[in-house]
């Protein structure tokens, strides 16, 4: 018979009294942070996640690219969960992540050009702002032709249809798109009369005078 050696057992030293003390004091700090880093994001993704296809959609008409889109949304998001804190949570959300996706924009290349472009509407004082007849999602309703509807849109200056977008499509307020634009409420006004307008006119022959 061989003569078994006990095998070894390694037994930890207890912690000494001021290392227990510290660990307790790291371990209640830890308890404390995470369950307000959870209800933190889960209060994000509340508000955020039903957001996630008008921001795509936004972001799409912004970079003209569906890569470029997807990448735009998702550095949105990260932003603006690192900037969670700092929402006012009696405020909108929508218009303020949306501000976020267009400063995000207006880091990149063809941000920084559209940046650069001022057209006419921007100075309310020289264009008539009132938006009278059907607006562009009145003539959504009333249009077939879905094709001639993008194409119109697409031929529309880049401000324009921004602010167009915002309005008719996501429903904003005019003083909320304001704050995305970083704009007057009176220039928003005014894009938005100028843009529904050459939309019209550019559906003319396809609605006929009812337009």
């Amino acid at each position: 018979m061989f003569n078994a050696e006990p095998f070894p057992v390694f037994v930890a030293a207890p912690p000494r009294p001021h290392d227990l003390a510290a660990l307790n004091l790291r371990h209640t700090e830890a308890l404390r942070i995470m369950p307000s880093a959870l209800n933190r994001s889960a209060a994000f993704e509340q508000l955020a996640l039903p957001l996630f296809a008008s921001l795509y959609n936004h972001a799409h008409w912004l970079t003209r690219n569906p890569s470029e889109a997807e990448d735009l949304v998702q550095e949105t998001f990260t932003k603006a969960l690192r900037a969670f804190d700092s929402f006012q949570h009696d405020t909108n959300f929508k218009a303020w992540i949306f501000r976020i996706l267009r400063n995000t924009f207006l880091t990149t290349r063809a941000g920084i050009a559209a940046a650069r472009t001022v057209f006419l509407e921007d100075h309310p004082d020289t264009l008539d702002t009132t938006a009278s007849g059907p607006t562009p999602e009145d003539t959504l309703i009333r249009l077939d032709n879905e094709a001639a509807l993008h194409t119109a849109l697409e031929q529309l200056q880049p401000l324009l249809r921004e602010a167009l977008f915002l309005c008719d499509v996501e429903e904003i307020k005019y003083k909320d798109i304001a704050l995305i634009l970083d704009v007057p409420i009176g220039t928003v006004m005014s894009r938005i009369s100028r843009a529904r307008r050459t939309l019209r006119q550019l559906l003319q022959p396809h609605l006929g005078e009812s337009l």
